[in-house]
């Protein structure tokens, strides 16, 4: 699909889907969160609110550390989550840090980039079901893996209502999975749009390349900076993602490669020499 025939056919550009990060930074102070001010209110608004309030619960429960699968150090930040529909809010770039979020950057565009980055990128959560970089949200402790008392399996519970508010852009953009398995359960990609690449990290050492885990988080945080960044129009085929990931060689990367996935899927092999960012 690199043809110029079908990239006139999807002029919208791209998509690019990221996980949450696990560290958060909490705002020391704001407005709470208002549902109905978040990207895509009218098909999430019902889920988010309802996840919500079962998350509230939970957290108020004597197992609540239990419930939401996580370990006594983090009990703090699960008792925070009684407060949540109370809790100061800000922007989602500036409330999920970590190794991700602190490569991409989005907590620090200009006016350009920072329109392109809330036009094309999306946070899928288990909270929220899918925010913009501008969307105001509290810190919250939720993994999409909860099987939430009065929701059941989160993943389950958001894949209708993300089909509703991301299939149409799908099918306009080119897909640029960064997500981990855990939050690509939530909601797969129509196959009948401009293509879903899926982004792998390898780290090349003594002629072999491997898959990284920890640090593929850096690389796929690179190239979100580098696509909200760059001054050339979004790429819309997955030969364009290419080519934009490309001029990343010789400066983050050592190697970009597309090949095929599974399903029709392609696959975007980002090379890296040791540990990157390291």
């Amino acid at each position: 699909m690199s043809d110029d025939g079908a990239a006139a056919a999807y002029p919208s550009g791209v998509l690019v889907l990221l996980p949450p990060s696990e560290g958060k930074t909490a705002p020391a102070r704001g407005e709470p969160v208002d549902l109905a001010a978040l990207t895509d209110a009218r098909p999430l608004t019902t889920t988010r609110r309802a996840v919500l309030r079962a998350l509230v619960r939970a957290s108020r429960r004597r197992d609540a550390i239990d419930v939401l699968g996580v370990g006594a150090s983090l009990a703090d930040e699960v008792a925070r989550n009684v407060t949540l529909g109370d809790a100061p809010a800000a922007p989602a770039r500036t409330v999920y840090t970590g190794v991700l979020y602190g490569a991409a950057g989005l907590d620090d565009l200009d006016d350009v980039a920072l329109a392109r980055a809330q036009r094309s990128v999306r946070t899928v959560s288990a909270l929220w079901g899918a925010v913009a970089p501008e969307d105001r949200i509290p810190a919250y402790r939720l993994s999409m893996s909860t099987d939430l008392p009065g929701v059941g399996p989160l993943a389950t519970a958001w894949r209708g209502p993300l089909a509703t508010a991301l299939d149409a852009a799908a099918r306009e953009r080119l897909v640029v999975d960064c997500r981990s398995a855990t939050y690509a359960a939530a909601w797969k990609p129509p196959s009948d749009g401009p293509g879903v690449v899926e982004v792998k990290v390898l780290r090349e050492a003594e002629g072999r390349r491997t898959v990284v885990s920890h640090w593929a988080k850096h690389t796929r945080g690179l190239l979100t900076r580098h696509l909200v960044r760059r001054a050339d129009a979004e790429p819309t085929t997955p030969d364009e993602l290419l080519a934009a990931a490309g001029e990343m060689v010789g400066t983050d990367l050592l190697d970009a490669e597309l090949g095929a996935g599974r399903g029709g899927r392609h696959v975007l092999s980002l090379v890296v020499a040791g540990v990157p960012g390291a």
